[in-house]
């Protein structure tokens, strides 16, 4: 049985501000890894803001996390942070960010092979570094949740591992690092952000009452936010209830006591493998065919969502159909193109996706049998 004093709960400071206390946070007598992507954080002034706050510490850097973070890459990090004895991981970034770090943790103490198992395979993860986070990109939720997903560039694989091992123990959510984002980044962040939502909504669960309200409310929130972050200038109050309903989307809350299906990520996460979509464009494209495939046998819960979420009347004969043409619409008002055949992708992919669910055996592509291998190419040809 594991030791649970050996976790905390993740400490989340939210606010303006907020970076000047890692300070505190950060233990002194460990060596701490300051990881990061491209280098915007350099530009907009957060690594000024956290390095400062780490003045007193020993620092080391590594930069240059992808999107979709690249087990190539990361395993370099690996290699510096054994080499350099780190003790502590401070991942600055948005999801991708998190997620590549949280893989260095675990694969920088895993000694029973290739890390690439603890994703390829789901090996389990028995230690790992602890780490912590400055959120400058809202998505993924990877700032208060245990899990991340690792692309490996030989193999064009985009695969998951989730421990808890790897939660952060703590997290900085200032909003105003989010001024500089542009709008491509925020469009897939919403995206991301509703999908992570729906993937735990519009599922088979009935008589969930708090937890739908509770996701509902999210949903429409992003709806009513998301063309206003896109297309208008930095304001604080928006940034803000944005950062906060990307984190509330996949800490677990609206999960709890649920079912869920989590598809439109595994299909997508092929897309972007095979072909490097954003990953907010793969479940833009990816949603509105999952949920016509199964509008039938999630019929329930679709007029409830059209009811809830886009105000259609559920009597209406089409009002499932209404609220998935809502749903895809949303999308493109935040300037993502939502087919397949618009991004030059055809039926070459489609077959080598579906094959490759078929070699894994997957009988449900993402938690609840109505989405599998046998309807996946039904799904991606309707995305054409």
């Amino acid at each position: 049985m594991e030791n649970f004093d050996y976790y905390n709960p993740v400490q989340v400071l939210f606010g303006k501000g907020k970076i000047a206390a890692i300070e505190q946070l950060v233990p002194r007598d460990a060596k701490v890894m300051l990881t990061y992507g491209g280098g915007s954080i350099k530009r907009n002034g957060v690594h000024e803001q956290v390095t400062r706050a780490l003045r007193h510490h020993d620092v080391t850097e590594f930069g240059g996390i992808e999107p979709n973070p690249r087990y190539e890459t990361l395993m370099k990090a690996v290699e510096q942070a054994r080499r350099e004895e780190v003790g502590y991981l401070l991942a600055v970034g948005g999801g991708s960010v998190i997620d590549g770090t949280k893989f260095i943790a675990a694969a920088a103490r895993y000694r029973d092979g290739d890390p690439w198992e603890i994703v390829s395979r789901g090996a389990r993860v028995d230690d790992a570094l602890p780490l912590a986070s400055v959120l400058t990109l809202p998505a993924t939720g990877s700032e208060m949740n245990s899990n991340s997903v690792i692309t490996r560039e030989k193999t064009r694989e985009k695969l998951s591992f989730s421990s808890r091992r790897v939660f952060p123990r703590f997290s900085v959510l200032d909003p105003e690092t989010t001024f500089s984002l542009p709008p491509r980044q925020l469009a897939n962040g919403v995206i991301d952000a509703f999908v992570h939502v729906m993937e735990q909504y519009y599922t088979t669960g009935t008589g969930d009452a708090i937890q739908d309200r509770f996701a509902e409310g999210i949903l429409e929130t992003l709806i009513e936010l998301g063309p206003r972050l896109v297309n208008e200038q930095p304001e604080y109050a928006s940034r803000a209830t944005f950062t906060w309903a990307a984190t509330m989307a996949l800490n677990g809350l609206i999960g709890c006591g649920v079912p869920q299906d989590w598809s439109s990520h595994h299909v997508g996460h092929e897309l972007t493998a095979f072909h490097g979509l954003d990953h907010g464009v793969t479940l833009a494209i990816v949603l509105p065919g999952i949920m016509h495939a199964t509008a039938a046998s999630r019929r329930g819960k679709l007029l409830q969502y059209a009811a809830r979420v886009w105000n259609i009347d559920p009597a209406s004969p089409r009002a499932g159909e209404l609220a998935i043409e809502r749903t895809e619409e949303f999308f493109r008002s935040l300037g993502v193109k939502t087919r397949l055949s618009e991004h030059g992708i055809g039926m070459e992919t489609i077959e080598r996706i579906v094959n490759r669910f078929r070699e894994r055996g997957e009988s449900a592509l993402g938690g609840i049998p109505d989405v599998h291998a046998g309807n996946a190419r039904e799904i991606l040809v309707s995305r054409l």
